[in-house]
């Protein structure tokens, strides 16, 4: 997602604080990762853009960036298959390019990059959690823009947020899990409800009930939840007589 607000430089340790009291629960995955390219684009010296590739096996995509620039030399890279932040991302490596007009690596998208206006860029690994890797790409304007300073407070800001957003997987992923667990139980009870109406109704078992329920699922190609909801509801069933 692009970062179109923009209130101004911002020091390394206070882009940190802001990170760590960060609340997981007035986030979502892109807006944490919004966050996470606005601070380095406003705390990194030279107001590089910045953006974060994610990667799920072999699948990489650009999460949030701060500017088009960002996203361009992203997917540059995507499309040939290799490039800084695929580097840093499979490697777990910090990768740095300090000029692309002379840099040899990576045929075909130094070449890109400087036309695009990008002369040199920091890529620095996210590691997630298990199946799931990323990097932190920050793309600068000048050549050789990033010195000693830079390459010490860049890997501290990637290491907040690879922090936080591995948390933020493990919180949605929770919160996936409630909301699943919620519903299953959601519709087992309204599936014992209707299998008592048709055990009381019907004179039968518990498991020729639920059999009902099956047939009028397989013919009509719905769940046996929503089955049962209308069941409960309306009392109207509509199978072959039931025995």
């Amino acid at each position: 997602m692009t970062i179109h607000r923009d209130d101004g430089p911002l020091a390394l340790d206070e882009a940190l604080e802001r990170l760590g009291r960060t609340s997981l629960a007035d986030h979502s995955m892109p807006s944490l990762l919004d966050l996470v390219v606005s601070l380095a684009h406003r705390s990194l010296p030279g107001r590089p853009e910045a953006s974060v590739t994610l990667m799920r096996g072999s699948r990489p995509h650009t999460a949030a960036f701060s500017g088009v620039l960002a996203k361009k030399l992203d997917e540059s890279q995507y499309g040939k298959g290799y490039g800084p932040c695929l580097e840093a991302a499979a490697t777990g490596e910090v990768v740095e390019v300090i000029d692309t007009r002379v840099d040899r690596r990576w045929p075909g998208y130094m070449d890109n990059a400087a036309r695009q206006g990008c002369l040199s860029s920091l890529c620095l690994p996210l590691p997630l959690q298990e199946g799931v890797t990323g990097a932190l790409n920050v793309y600068a304007r000048e050549p050789a823009a990033f010195d000693d300073d830079s390459r010490e407070r860049a890997p501290r800001l990637a290491s907040y947020a690879a922090v936080v957003a591995g948390n933020m997987l493990l919180y949605e992923d929770a919160v996936a899990k409630a909301a699943n667990l919620e519903v299953a139980l959601r519709s087992r009870a309204v599936i014992d409800q209707a299998k008592g109406m048709l055990m009381e109704r019907f004179r039968l078992t518990a498991d020729q009930a639920f059999q009902a329920l099956a047939q009028v699922s397989m013919e009509s190609n719905r769940k046996v939840r929503d089955i049962a909801e209308r069941f409960v509801e309306s009392g109207e069933l509509g199978v072959p007589s039931v025995r």
